[in-house]
């Protein structure tokens, strides 16, 4: 325990004076029974907190470039990457982080992007001009503003926002290059809604409207009149949750990850005609975590959670079968976007000895390529302890799992060990970038297990 307690002291103290070999509290610190820690502990420590990422944010509609999510000093900005393994240019420079960006979807020239102030967590909408690098404000400046989906026509915005009373969550819509066309197209009950898709007319949307962690329903709604009409049922006996959703390329149906009829979340279509559901992947016994439908509507892109690990699949949805899928290393895949060129998939993804990077997929030619690779505070991240997966029973006779990083057989003898309970009731402990963690591991020898508890999701409903 007093080791936990001086790394956390490392972490917060600055050193008083240059000759000084010792750390000495800030002043808003009182510190009892902790020894006098070394000056080399901070810097040590600073290296494994140093890690970047870089996540794919959106494809440009006509070139094959993207924007990226990542971090040079102490906020995420946007960046443009113009090839695989291209500099990462800089757009917005704020002291405050700036994400979801989102570029106008016919000719690119600008586009959208969130940012809140101070930490608040009162997001905007801005608009990035590429031709001049204006920033525009597109929202009140005062409410919560969230979420976000193109018309397919390019003309039209869709988003919630809390504006009308700060607490109910309503859609919100306007034409980003007229500020001034913004409007509430739905006035709406609660704060769990969202706007997923317009259809491809553009004359409705696609809306979801959460209700818990394991409840949830889908809406059609006019997108000029903000009518709606419920797609999946209420009041049945069993909750049912909708995740992903998106329209098919006729317009006919809908594409959605759901656990109706199962332990897990699948693929599934429903017929907005009949309402009638068709489980695409009755045979994989682990949650889709979430999907994208290419733009010519023929291939589907998804992601399973396997005991922790990303697999990802492709599903031709004419036939309805499973085509060839890249064989990604262990990790976790955290975003999924396909080019409007219909071949090219952006993802990125995480593992236990990589951050956060984007990358890209050739469904044609079988090519992965890299397009960022983010800095690692010049640590070898090869010798990083790679988890093992550890079973066993509960009280009840359940079995449940967790994972355990090793610590390098330089250190011999019995080692401590932290136990680390992932956040929840549904979290879980999967092979995530473990960044200071490893500090733990490599420099001290301490084992780490992070142990995935009954209610953990990934397992079932059931479990």
């Amino acid at each position: 325990m007093k080791v936990m307690l001086a790394l956390l002291f490392a972490a917060s103290v600055t050193v008083v004076a240059a000759q000084s070999d010792v750390l000495s509290p800030a002043d808003n610190l009182v510190v009892e029974g902790i020894p006098k820690i070394p000056a080399t502990m901070a810097e040590e420590i600073n290296r494994y907190t140093e890690f970047r990422y870089a996540g794919l944010s959106n494809w440009h509609p006509t070139k094959r470039e993207m924007l990226i999510s990542t971090r040079f000093a102490d906020t995420s900005q946007i960046h443009l990457v113009k090839f695989p393994g291209g500099a990462r240019t800089q757009l917005t420079f704020f002291k405050d982080s700036a994400s979801g960006a989102s570029y106008q979807p016919t000719r690119g020239d600008y586009f959208v992007f969130s940012k809140g102030s101070g930490g608040n967590e009162n997001y905007q909408k801005y608009r990035y001009d590429f031709a001049t690098g204006a920033i525009t404000l597109l929202t009140d400046g005062k409410s919560r503003n969230t979420g976000g989906v193109w018309a397919n026509a390019g003309d039209r915005y869709a988003y919630e926002s809390t504006r009308r009373n700060g607490e109910d969550v309503d859609i919100w819509m306007l034409n980003p290059a007229d500020p001034k066309s913004d409007r509430m197209v739905a006035q709406l009950k609660g704060g769990g809604w969202g706007v997923y898709e317009f259809s491809p007319d553009d004359k409705q949307m696609l809306i979801g409207e959460s209700i818990s962690a394991n409840e949830s329903y889908l809406w059609l709604m006019d997108s000029a009149t903000g009518n709606k009409t419920l797609i999946t049922p209420k009041g049945g006996p069993v909750k049912v949750l909708y995740g992903s959703a998106q329209f098919s390329k006729d317009g006919k149906g809908i594409y959605v990850t759901t656990d109706r009829d199962s332990e897990f979340q699948r693929l599934a279509y429903i017929d907005l005609a009949t309402k009638k559901h068709t489980y695409l992947t009755p045979s994989i016994i682990w949650d889709v975590e979430f999907f994208t439908l290419s733009w010519d509507g023929k291939t589907i892109a998804f992601v399973t959670n396997e005991n922790g690990l990303s697999v990802l699949y492709l599903f031709d949805t004419a036939r309805r079968k499973e085509m060839p899928a890249p064989k990604l290393s262990a990790g976790v895949i955290s975003a999924l976007e396909w080019h409007r060129n219909n071949r090219d998939l952006g993802f990125a993804m995480e593992s236990a000895r990589a951050t956060y990077d984007t990358y890209s997929f050739d469904i044609k030619s079988g090519k992965t390529e890299r397009w960022t690779e983010s800095e690692t505070g010049g640590i070898n991240t090869q010798t990083f302890s790679l988890p093992e997966v550890v079973r066993w029973k509960t009280l009840d006779d359940k079995m449940i799992s967790g994972l355990y990083y090793k610590p390098p057989s330089k250190f011999s003898g019995k080692r401590p060990v932290i136990i680390d309970i992932h956040g929840g009731p549904e979290g879980q402990s999967r092979p995530w970038f473990q960044a200071e963690n490893n500090y733990f591991v490599n420099e001290l020898g301490t084992a780490v297990i992070q142990p995935n508890v009954r209610g953990s999701t990934g397992y079932g409903k059931t479990f």
